[in-house]
C-alpha cells in the first residue's frame, strides 16, 4: 500500500509554482546529487524530485551543473527515498525570497523560513538571491566611522560604514562573544547575521545568551547549521546579503555579521565537486576564488543614503600564508582583525591582535590626531611582539633601543586597552580619548 504524496507546498511556500507539467526520469543519484536528463533547466534553478507512487515526500534540489543533456541537482534537504525510478520536474527559473520589515527580531533559515516558533513571516517585496548590481562608480565615497562599541576597534582599527573587514581566527579564542557585542552595541541601524555551518547547539546558546533579546530587536539571524546540505549553507551567506542590501536600498546602515566565510567557502567547495570540479587549492575547486568576491562585493556603500558593513569571520585552518581562503580574505576586504591565541590563554578578552590587524579605510574617517596615535599604538606593539622572545628570557638591556624601552614600559597599558567586559560598550569618542591617556603615560 503507497502513501499519498507529501504536498511541499507548505513546506516551500515562495519557491513552489503551479506550472508542474513535464517529468523526466532521475538518471543517477549520490550522496548529496542527482542527476537527471531530457529536460531543460537553468543553472541555479529549483526541481522538484518525487518517489516513485509518492511513496515519500518530495525533495526540493538546486541545479548545480549542465553537462551535454546530463542536469546535476544538489537537494536542499535530506533526500529520502529517491531513486532511478524517481522523476523530476522544474519548478522555478529563478530563485528568490520574500523580504520586508516584518523580518526584524526573527530567526530564519535561508530559505526564508521562521525558526524560532514565532509564527509566518508576511513579505511584501520579492526579491532575486543574486541582488541588484551596483556598478563601482555608482557607489558613494566612505565618509563616516560606525561605532561598534569595542574600544580596541574603534579607537585603534576604527571602522568606516561600508567598509568590509575580516575577523581571522582559530577556534576557542572569543569569537562568538566579540561578534555578540558588536551586535548589542553597534550604533548602526540594522543588524543582519548569518551563522553559516555552526553546530546547533552553539547556534542556540549564541542566539539566546550572547545576542540575547537586545541584540535581537534589530536584527535579523540566518541560521544554517553544519547539518545542512552544502546549497543551504550557501544559501545561508546569499540570504543574509540579500536581507543587507534590501535594508540598505530603504537608506539604513547595515552591520552585516557572515560566521563564517570559510564555512561558505567549504559549502561552495562541495557543491563544485559535486558538480565535477576539479579540486585545485587545498582541495578547493576554481569556483569558490570567484564566487566569494562577488558575494563580498555585494556589501559597501550603496547608490543611495544606505550602507552596508560587512564583518566575516575566517578561521585559519591551515599556517598563516598557506590558507587560501584567509589569504582571498586579505586580498579582497578593505582590512582585518586578528585574534590571538596568546591573548586569549592569557585571558586577554577580546583576544585583538594588533600586530596583524589593520583597517584600511580609518585614515578617510576619523581625526588626523586619532590616526597618528593609532598608528603609534600598532608600531609600538607591533615592536613588542617582536623582541618578545628577548624580552621574556632578559637578555634585552634596557636603554638600548628607546622606541623598544617605551613599549615595554607601554605594555601593561597597551594590555589593559584592550581588554573590555562584554557587557560594558566602549564608544568611538571615548575610545580615541583615551588613546591620548595611554600614550600620554609619563616614560621615565
Amino acid at each position: 500500500m503507497t502513501t499519498k504524496s507529501v504536498s511541499s507546498r507548505h513546506k516551500w511556500p515562495h519557491l513552489v509554482e503551479p506550472n508542474e507539467v513535464l517529468w523526466s526520469p532521475v538518471s543517477a543519484v549520490a550522496a548529496n546529487s542527482i542527476c537527471s536528463s531530457g529536460f531543460n533547466a537553468p543553472f541555479g534553478s529549483l526541481c522538484k524530485v518525487r518517489s516513485p507512487e509518492g511513496a515519500h515526500e518530495d525533495v526540493i534540489a538546486e541545479v548545480i551543473g549542465l553537462q551535454g543533456d546530463c542536469v546535476t541537482m544538489m537537494p536542499l534537504a535530506q533526500v529520502s527515498g529517491v531513486s532511478t525510478k524517481s522523476k523530476v520536474t522544474l519548478i522555478n527559473h529563478k530563485s528568490s525570497l520574500h523580504v520586508s520589515k516584518s523580518l526584524l527580531g526573527r530567526v530564519i533559515d535561508p530559505l526564508g523560513r521562521p525558526l524560532d516558533h514565532e509564527g509566518m513571516i508576511p513579505g511584501s517585496q520579492n526579491s532575486s538571491f543574486t541582488g541588484r548590481q551596483i556598478e563601482p562608480l555608482n557607489r558613494n565615497p566612505v565618509r563616516e566611522p560606525l561605532d561598534v562599541g569595542v574600544r580596541a576597534i574603534n579607537g585603534v582599527l576604527t571602522l568606516a560604514k561600508g567598509q568590509r573587514v575580516g575577523l581571522v581566527a582559530g577556534s576557542g579564542v572569543g569569537k562568538s562573544t566579540l561578534l555578540g557585542m558588536m551586535t548589542r552595541y553597534t550604533k548602526a541601524d540594522i543588524v543582519i547575521l548569518a551563522l553559516v555551518g555552526e553546530r546547533g547547539r552553539e547556534a542556540s546558546e549564541f542566539i539566546t545568551e550572547v545576542l540575547g533579546p537586545e541584540g535581537l530587536a534589530s536584527a535579523v539571524v540566518v541560521l544554517a547549521t553544519s547539518d545542512t546540505p552544502a546549497v543551504v549553507r550557501k544559501r545561508g551567506a546569499d540570504t543574509a546579503h540579500l536581507l543587507a542590501e534590501f535594508f540598505r536600498d530603504q537608506g539604513n546602515d547595515v552591520l552585516l555579521l557572515c560566521d563564517s566565510l570559510t564555512r561558505v567557502a567549504q559549502a561552495h567547495r562541495e557543491i563544485g565537486l559535486a558538480a565535477g570540479e576539479p579540486p585545485t587549492n587545498k582541495g578547493y575547486p576554481p569556483s569558490v576564488f570567484s564566487q566569494l568576491p562577488k558575494l563580498i562585493e555585494r556589501g559597501g556603500m550603496g547608490d543611495g543614503d544606505g550602507s552596508i558593513t560587512s564583518i566575516y569571520t575566517v578561521l585559519a585552518e591551515f599556517e598563516l600564508g598557506n590558507d587560501p581562503i584567509v589569504e582571498l580574505a586579505r586580498a579582497t576586504l578593505d582590512g582585518q582583525i586578528m585574534l590571538s591565541r596568546d591573548l586569549a590563554d592569557a585571558g586577554v578578552y577580546p583576544a585583538i591582535d594588533l600586530r596583524g590587524s589593520i583597517s584600511r579605510l580609518a585614515d578617510k574617517v576619523v581625526r588626523d590626531s586619532h590616526l597618528a596615535n593609532a598608528v603609534e599604538i600598532r608600531r609600538l606593539w607591533s615592536l613588542y611582539e617582536e623582541n618578545k622572545d628577548l624580552i621574556l628570557v632578559g637578555a634585552y638591556v634596557s636603554g638600548v633601543n628607546k622606541d623598544l624601552d617605551r613599549a615595554i614600559q607601554l605594555r601593561s597599558a597597551l594590555i589593559e586597552y584592550i581588554q573590555q567586559n562584554q557587557f560594558e560598550p566602549c564608544w568611538l569618542e571615548n575610545a580615541g580619548h583615551e588613546l591620548e591617556i595611554v600614550l600620554g603615560a609619563r616614560f621615565e
